[in-house]
């Protein structure tokens, strides 16, 4: 199993949104970053993630689960862009603001500190391990 992060502007998609979708997920549609396509193209069914509310809020909010493999976005025509369905599984008992995770040596050399602009990115193993200990999540 990996882990990834997925951030979204809660204006747009929500982690509201994602709950509300249940079991069935959804689709993490809209990417046009390369680099984040070519990510969601690494998952496999069953990769965990953090759900990242952007913009205002900068924080991770809950966890998900990546439910079907990259395939077609189907918000355009353009083959070039695929996107994996995810699943909500678990909302942080307290979210883990940016301020946070850049303030813990811990995590300095995570993905979300180094390169913050990026919609999709990896996750370590022991970064997932922290941030769940800091969110309240059983890892």
């Amino acid at each position: 199993m990996r882990y990834w992060l997925f951030k979204s502007e809660p204006a747009t998609w929500s982690w509201a949104d994602q709950l509300a979708r249940g079991a069935a997920g959804e689709e993490w549609d809209g990417v046009r970053n390369y680099q984040a396509r070519n990510f969601m193209r690494e998952m496999e069914v069953g990769d965990r993630g953090f759900f990242y509310h952007s913009q205002t809020e900068k924080a991770v909010v809950g966890t998900v689960e990546v439910i079907a493999r990259a395939h077609p976005d189907s918000t355009t025509d353009d083959p070039r862009w695929e996107c994996v369905d995810i699943r909500a599984l678990e909302t942080a008992p307290r979210p883990v603001t940016l301020e946070e995770i850049k303030a813990d040596p811990r995590l300095s050399e995570m993905v979300l500190v180094r390169n913050s602009r990026l919609s999709v990115q990896p996750v370590t193993p022991e970064e997932w391990r922290i941030v769940c200990d800091l969110a309240g999540l059983v890892p």
